[in-house]
């Protein structure tokens, strides 16, 4: 199965695998998977197993429990299926894909776990896993991401990793990483969990820190309720905030561009590249933050920033071969350093500050695609503040020098602008800014660059400082970025996502690093190697009563 066209823009109204329930402080999102529901023919969906299409909609629930539903200050997540909270992704699924659609799946999976994990660090909305049976693979996975997890205590209902004895594979949703890392379990207990595919319950599972307690199912109700009051108690979440409404997203799609109201691209095939413009905000931030209330989901930062994430997703799973994304932006830059202006300056508002979050994921979601990224600032271009973060993002950064003499001789020269969203706010997976990983290392480089916010930086200053790699004249320009373009286009795909995941993310390594790096080089590798997707491979062989036959030569 090589995958399906994906559409990410749903609807709770159309929600075939999850509902979701408010009632004041806390909410309720109740997975109960339709086992006819999968994406394509040929797998069930059973034990609340799930595919790409189960992700997609639990990580709408979760955008719009954040814009949506400021009241809410804790999330229960539990299972609409009795004795089974979720049995992880389908097996049969996994089996059936292509190698790179396996893929891209666990990086969509973990993006939205760690976009849980965002609004419980950030947004006041702590999550709690009820797990009220068995959590398996992906299952527990999901409750990993969870700041507390409950698992009943009946005898029977555990926690487990099997993807090792089982599979063949890793558990690719951050399984290991969040066991150690996030939850703190010794290496020999968690080496002795993860080879168990029955997992552990009960008593054992909390003393080894696998879950936070273990309720008996005559009090599980009752204790569920409690433990989330009490973590809603916690945040600071305000009262009597009105939720915005997330309204569907205007897109039209046709097999060479795909548009948005304030982002194109267009899809040239035989250069093997998407060429994606984003336009600035059309008019005036509003007065004050009152006024991004009113405008709601049309304010322009929140707009730019649900196209542009819909418009990752969309490439990343339907034009994989599609390798390399130029970008490039167009507008008033001070528009953009004004709407930037009024979100910092009213952070402490809760639509503020989640616009703010967004925008950071959006631009982490960029960070961690395998795909070629090369930013053109040109004359009429708007690289300033948070559009800035999308050329600090690129793996080459392309200025005029000057202006294009035979379009328009009178032009302003193309300009790119530091300013406050770039110092702080916008933070990588690393921890650390695009630009203190730009300048690792260079103390007196950053300071510079600092130095110079709020100044809008014509080619020779940019280059100078360091901001971008090559400033070419009008003369040299095509022909500079054409042949950088059908250089990437030239090269091995596997290998440039191996170039392109080790120096992005230089400096300090953290949970989110970890889990991508291990996704992109051990996961990705072992996906793709005999003993797993073979076909006598582990996952091929997985419920046919017949042991996998591996090659038992360690690389």
């Amino acid at each position: 199965m090589s995958g399906p066209h994906v559409e990410f823009r749903v609807d709770p109204s159309g929600y075939r695998h999850w509902r979701l329930d408010v009632d004041g402080p806390v909410a309720t999102l109740t997975m109960d998977v339709d086992e006819d529901g999968g994406l394509v023919p040929g797998y069930e969906l059973k034990l609340n197993s799930y595919d790409l299409g189960v992700d997609v909609e639990l990580y709408d629930a979760v955008q719009r429990l954040r814009f949506e539903h400021p009241e809410v200050r804790a999330v229960v997540v539990t299972s609409g299926k009795e004795k089974i909270f979720c049995a992880g992704a389908n097996i049969r699924m996994l089996a059936a894909s292509a190698h790179a659609w396996k893929v891209n799946f666990c990086k969509f999976t973990n993006e939205t776990r760690n976009g849980i994990e965002d609004a419980t660090a950030h947004s006041g909305q702590t999550y709690l896993a009820a797990l009220n049976g068995t959590a398996s693979g992906g299952g527990y996975e999901l409750a990993l991401a969870c700041e507390h997890i409950m698992l009943v205590d009946d005898r029977s209902s555990t926690v487990s990793l099997p993807e090792l004895p089982l599979l063949g594979v890793l558990p690719g949703t951050g399984g290991l990483t969040r066991v150690t890392d996030k939850r703190h379990v010794r290496r020999d207990r968690a080496d002795y969990f993860s080879t168990r595919a029955e997992g552990l319950g009960g008593k054992k599972a909390v003393a080894w820190r696998l879950v936070d307690e273990a309720v008996p199912r005559t009090a599980w109700a009752e204790t569920v309720a409690a433990r989330a009051r009490e973590l809603a108690a916690r945040s600071s979440r305000p009262e009597g905030a009105e939720g915005i409404a997330l309204t569907p997203l205007e897109k039209t799609r046709t097999g060479t561009s795909v548009a948005y109201e304030h982002v194109t691209a267009e899809l040239d095939r035989d250069a093997g590249a998407a060429e994606i413009t984003v336009a600035g905000p059309a008019a005036d931030a509003p007065a004050d933050i009152a006024g991004v209330h009113r405008q709601g989901a049309a304010f322009w930062t929140l707009a730019v920033t649900r196209e542009l994430d819909d418009l990752i997703l969309d490439l990343r799973a339907n034009e994989p071969e599609l390798g390399t994304w130029v970008i490039r932006t167009s507008g008033d830059a001070r528009r953009v350093l004004d709407h930037d202006r009024l979100l910092l300056d009213a952070r402490d508002d809760w639509l503020a500050n989640e616009i703010v979050l967004y925008l950071k994921r959006t631009l982490k979601r960029l960070d961690v695609t395998s795909r070629s990224l090369i930013a053109l600032a040109e004359p009429g271009s708007c690289f300033a503040g948070s559009l800035l973060e999308f050329a600090l993002a690129a793996d080459r950064v392309y200025q005029l020098d000057g202006v294009f003499e035979d379009v328009d001789p009178d032009a302003d020269p193309a300009a790119v602008t530091v300013d406050a969203m770039n110092l702080g706010p916008l933070p990588m997976g690393n921890g650390l800014t695009r630009l203190e990983t730009r300048f690792l290392g260079d103390g007196e480089g950053l300071a510079a660059v600092r130095d110079a916010a709020g100044k809008p930086l014509e080619a020779a200053d940019a280059e100078r400082l360091g901001l971008v790699t090559f400033a070419p004249d009008d003369i040299d320009w095509d022909e500079e970025v054409r042949i950088a373009v059908e250089e990437r286009a030239s090269f091995s795909p596997d290998a440039l996502t191996g170039l392109e995941a080790n120096y992005r993310f230089p400096g300090p390594e953290t949970l989110e690093t970890k889990i991508f790096g291990r996704l992109t080089a051990w996961q990705n590798w072992i996906f793709n190697r005999p003993n797993a997707s073979g076909p006598e491979g582990a996952l091929r062989r997985y419920g046919t009563g017949r042991r996998a036959d591996f090659d038992r030569k360690r690389v």
